[in-house]
């Protein structure tokens, strides 16, 4: 295993234990368990790892995609990652296709598979571009606007 792999695994541990408000905290805890880096490599790898901040248990901190099921149900973190992650929604078909930063679509797929809206069936990411499968009798062109909104 190489040494990004490395302290890439060790760093989705850490999240998955806890996590930490900062990226300099971070890059103390990554240095305390051998991994010296410095907190632009640690931005570097939370993007690569899909990590996202958000809140949990009334904090901030940075979370894995597959934590965001963890947060509040009222579904601020899905607003939030679409904010900051979304460019373009339109419909297609029985589809919605989003467009969104490069290498940031599976981070508004596990948002969106975490805050399980009725309306899609599923969801396939790629780089840029995410397709939402909508469940038959919902309207593609509603939950298009739904999400840029």
């Amino acid at each position: 295993m190489s040494k990004v792999e490395d302290r890439r695994r060790a760093l989705a541990a850490m999240l998955r234990e806890g996590g930490a408000a900062s990226q300099e905290e971070l890059v103390a805890k990554l240095a305390q368990a051998g991994h010296p880096t410095t907190q632009a490599t640690v931005s570097r790898d939370l993007d690569a790892i899909g990590a996202v901040k958000g809140r949990k248990d009334g904090k901030t901190a940075y979370l894995l995609s597959d934590q965001l099921g963890e947060l509040d149900a009222r579904g601020e973190a899905l607003d939030r990652i679409l904010g900051e992650w979304l460019h373009s929604a339109e419909s297609a078909g029985n589809m919605v296709v989003l467009r969104s930063r490069p290498g940031s679509a599976h981070i508004i797929g596990a948002a969106l598979d975490a805050a399980a809206l009725t309306e899609i069936a599923g969801t396939i990411a790629g780089d840029d571009t995410l397709f939402i499968a909508v469940r038959d009798g919902s309207d593609p062109a509603r939950l298009a606007t739904k999400l840029k909104n």
